[in-house]
């Protein structure tokens, strides 16, 4: 079954707010077996509401619109939807009876804006809001089905969980999305698209595989329809490992963050951090991963050389022969840093992020990484880029796949 999603609002079309509703939903759906046919965003206007339906309609089964369906004036979904589907307006008793309930456990009074989100379309199918005031709308054309929702992402991923899904999957017969995914690291999109030419041209017919580069990495995602296929891919998903080599680090859906975390507790280890460059963003990763308790132990974020002395006891003549962007010095800083937090492993970062600071031998973007398990130090240079923030983020993504990397091998 094809689905469309559309979410409305001039706040989404002009960048004041990043449309994340629309990505979780298409994760959702397609692990659910529906196929996303197309994602479309149109502002707070009734004519481009009613154009984006009619289109939506010739190319897909199942319409999801997230959007416009607050109390205040700019809110129009709710009378469009009526003006499409040749429908009114009518009071409904028991929305009345949610929305009290709700501002009763929220100890707030209720107004009579507020009130007027239970009228809803005569022709449309309620599904209450367990969390906000405007109701979910179901409608059916021509056994195709429309649903709005409130944008607000939690309501919105409720009522899709709760309710949503179950009655599409209920309505409809679906074909099992079935894919695996790896993380592949050390050699760039290009070089890996010639490498797997040939595994592309021999794959069945159906397989897709698709190339997701990300700061530091690119994931890989192998997928076909149907779940008479499974055997297929899991043949074509080792044969792609094998190909792979060196280059591949772990195969799933997770952040590299996670696959450290669940490694590191696996063979029950620690890990610490020595940051200069990445002034602790590589902690921050580590520690955004649920249960980070376990094997995580600190961080000595040395953006100054006189910490990086002082704390990490780097060696200041090493500072003045080498640079503080060195091999010698991110050696210094992973020893130490493990030593004195006594842990397993560690990770030492120090580099030039830009946009100032780069010479001719050192650009900006270079970047010395060490990484150490059970007192062996592999340390390595990149060149990360010239924009910081980016700069940022690779180092730190590369730093933990270094480090993993170490430990599967």
């Amino acid at each position: 079954m094809k689905v469309e999603i559309i979410t409305i609002g001039d706040e989404i079309l002009i960048g004041q707010i990043v449309d994340t509703n629309a990505a979780w939903m298409s994760r959702e759906l397609t692990q659910c077996g529906f196929e996303i046919e197309a994602i479309t965003s149109i502002g707070d206007r009734s004519a481009d509401i009613i154009k984006a339906i009619d289109i939506a309609f010739g190319r897909a089964d199942i319409l999801l619109l997230t959007g416009g369906v607050g109390p205040t004036n700019d809110d129009i979904t709710k009378h469009t939807l009526c003006q499409y589907f040749h429908t009114a307006l009518e009071f409904n008793d028991e929305v009345l009876k949610n929305i009290e309930s709700i501002f009763i456990k929220r100890n707030i009074p209720l107004n009579q804006l507020t009130k007027k989100q239970a009228y809803v379309p005569v022709s449309s199918t309620v599904i209450q809001n367990k969390f906000g005031t405007a109701p979910i709308l179901w409608f059916e054309k021509d056994n195709k089905v429309l649903v709005s929702m409130p944008g607000v992402p939690f309501e919105m991923k409720a009522s899709m969980q709760d309710d949503i899904i179950p009655r599409l999957k209920n309505k409809f017969q679906v074909s099992e999305y079935l894919s695996r995914s790896c993380i592949v690291t050390g050699i760039s999109e290009s070089a890996l698209a010639t490498q797997l030419a040939e595994f592309e041209l021999q794959l069945p017919a159906g397989f897709n595989l698709a190339y997701l580069p990300s700061l530091g990495y690119i994931r890989l995602r192998l997928s076909v329809w149907g779940e008479e296929r499974l055997s297929e891919i899991k043949q074509q998903a080792r044969k792609l490992k094998k190909i792979l080599g060196i280059c591949f680090v772990s195969k799933g859906e997770k952040m590299p963050e996670e696959i450290l975390g669940e490694k590191l507790r696996k063979k029950h280890l620690t890990v610490s951090t020595a940051e200069s460059c990445t002034g602790g963003y590589i902690s921050h990763k580590i520690t955004v991963v649920p249960g980070a308790s376990d094997y995580y132990e600190g961080s000595i974020v040395s953006y100054d050389n006189l910490i990086k002395e002082e704390l990490l006891e780097v060696d200041k003549k090493t500072i003045e022969s080498q640079g503080v962007v060195s091999r010698e010095v991110v050696e210094q800083m992973a020893s130490n840093v493990a030593k004195k937090l006594h842990t397993d492993c560690s990770i030492a970062v120090s580099g030039i992020m830009g946009p100032d600071g780069g010479t001719k031998d050192k650009p900006v973007g270079t970047v010395w990484i060490a990484t150490l398990y059970n007192s062996e130090i592999i340390s390595r240079e990149y060149n990360v880029g010239r924009s910081r923030r980016e700069n940022i983020t690779r180092t730190a993504n590369i730093a933990i796949l270094q480090l993993l990397k170490m430990l599967k091998n």
